[in-house]
């Protein structure tokens, strides 16, 4: 199976055999090289992305192409940085274009304090944020919920928690689909999973989700960083997590659901991990409601620590709580309904963005009306130790990737050998070090969200602006990271 090369970002696995259409990888060649060295001995951690590439393409009523963005890397049946996007006559929905982490994402905060001003403090903001969002693996919030009030969030997603007085109106109108996806059903989620998040909501988890406080380094699109209202030096707050146990336990109760209806339709099961249903099946439907309920968790939970985040840094520097303001909450892990362009002919698609955030450019409806003209901006999450950036979609992205864009720098090794190679508090003081302040619940946790364990962020974005996928605004890194 030969990669053939379309433009230096650009890559094609051709159809062959059971593929419905080809697949379509957009990364640099210094990037795709671990992807190939290792495909050949049986597939290491890089390996097999190429072949779930490939397995994806085989899915029926796939459309275009089975595309994986420049941070692929292997995931649970798609690969993380992949995207498929389906009929919705002909098509499937698969748990694996999911993943557990529904609706994990970034929402990123404004705040007016200059880099100057919480470089002095920065112990003392660590400090104030560690203590007051809750953190780390089985975290518990201050919200106790009942199954009704569990019930309320998965139809009202953001806007619930805040009805709870955790927010300021303005937010929602910078959340992805205004905090509350259309068509959850409460009903379609397991009791266990409501369960899982009776005291999770605003809760920031373990593994990969952070808190990290930001300085813009440098600014590339003065046009787009206008309308975000960011300037150089200026903070900035990013919170990256998702919809914590609840998501996970949908997941798991529908991996047997959809494996069960594989075998009810025919449609051939290449592995377990991309078991789905047809759209229009009482399966699909059901586990697309119950998606979108986890979507709404999400939306609540960075709803909920937006707040927490206010109510730790306003005081310290003597600020109303309404000056630190949302710039804009997007998701990844993610599937819904969408208009695009195939063919020259605009149709309804039900689009897979597995680790992969929605990047919609200019002029897009679904955009806030701020941000109509440049596109909504996206957040690349880099390292603890590494830069991240700020992104936007472009007419180019639209065309070639349904409006996707890269969702971080993507991890190069697994969090087994990474914990192997590093220790979490040797880490920490080499970042310390580096001017970073760590507050890690978990010292191992931190050893496996080492920056080496992740591919270079700089090649990323690199890639994703050299196929013309996505444009920088700006760069920023990191002063204070919260590590789950």
């Amino acid at each position: 199976m030969e990669l053939k090369r379309i433009t230096e970002y650009e890559w094609e696995l051709p159809k062959m055999g059971e593929m419905r259409v080809p697949g379509r990888i957009y990364i640099s060649a210094a990037l795709l090289k671990p992807l190939l060295a290792e495909r050949g001995e049986g597939g290491g951690h890089e390996g097999n992305a190429i072949d779930q590439v490939k397995n994806v393409a085989s899915l029926p009523g796939i459309v275009k192409a089975s595309i994986a963005m420049p941070d692929v890397h292997p995931g649970y049946g798609f690969p993380i940085g992949g995207v498929g996007a389906f009929d919705p006559d002909e098509g499937v929905v698969a748990m694996g274009g999911v993943g557990f982490d529904i609706n994990c994402g970034v929402r990123v905060l404004a705040t007016p304090f200059s880099r100057k001003e919480v470089e002095a403090r920065k112990e003392q903001v660590a400090d104030a944020l560690f203590a007051h969002v809750p953190a780390g693996l089985g975290s518990e919030g201050k919200l106790r919920l009942t199954v009704a009030e569990i019930d309320e969030v998965l139809k009202k997603g953001a806007k619930f928690a805040l009805e709870r007085g955790f927010g300021i109106p303005e937010d929602l109108e910078y959340v992805e689909e205004g905090g509350r996806m259309d068509g959850a059903d409460p009903a379609a989620v397991s009791p266990k999973a409501k369960e899982r998040q009776f005291r999770q909501v605003g809760t920031l988890g373990s593994g990969n989700h952070y808190l990290e406080v930001q300085f813009v380094e440098e600014v590339y699109d003065p046009e787009a960083a206008r309308a975000y209202g960011i300037e150089r030096d200026q903070i900035l707050i990013a919170i990256h997590c998702g919809s914590r146990a609840l998501g996970h336990q949908i997941g798991q109760d529908y991996l047997q659901e959809l494996e069960r209806a594989s075998r009810k339709y025919g449609i051939p099961i290449r592995e377990r991990e991309l078991v789905c249903a047809p759209i229009k099946s009482p399966e699909g439907e059901r586990y697309l409601a119950a998606v979108a309920a986890g979507i709404n968790c999400a939306f609540a939970n960075r709803q909920v620590i937006a707040h927490l985040v206010r109510e730790a840094l306003a005081p310290l520097f003597a600020i109303p709580l309404e000056k630190i303001r949302t710039i804009y909450d997007v998701g990844h892990n993610n599937v819904k309904f969408e208009r695009h362009r195939v063919d020259g002919a605009e149709k309804t698609l039900l689009v897979h963005r597995k680790g992969s955030t929605r990047a919609f450019g200019p002029g897009r409806p679904e955009n806030p009306p701020a941000y109509r003209k440049v596109g909504h901006p996206i957040f690349v999450g880099g390292t603890m130790g590494t830069a991240s950036y700020i992104l936007h979609g472009t007419e180019v992205g639209m065309d070639k990737v349904f409006g996707s864009g890269v969702h971080g720098a993507g991890r190069a090794m697994s969090r087994v050998k990474a914990k192997k190679r590093w220790r979490g508090d040797q880490l920490v003081r080499e970042l310390a070090g580096q001017g970073i302040v760590v507050r890690a619940h978990s010292l191992a946790g931190a050893a496996e969200e080492a920056p080496g364990a992740y591919k270079d962020v700089e090649l990323v974005v690199e890639a994703a602006v050299g196929a013309g996928l996505n444009t920088v605004v700006a760069r920023v890194r990191p002063l204070v990271c919260i590590k789950g």
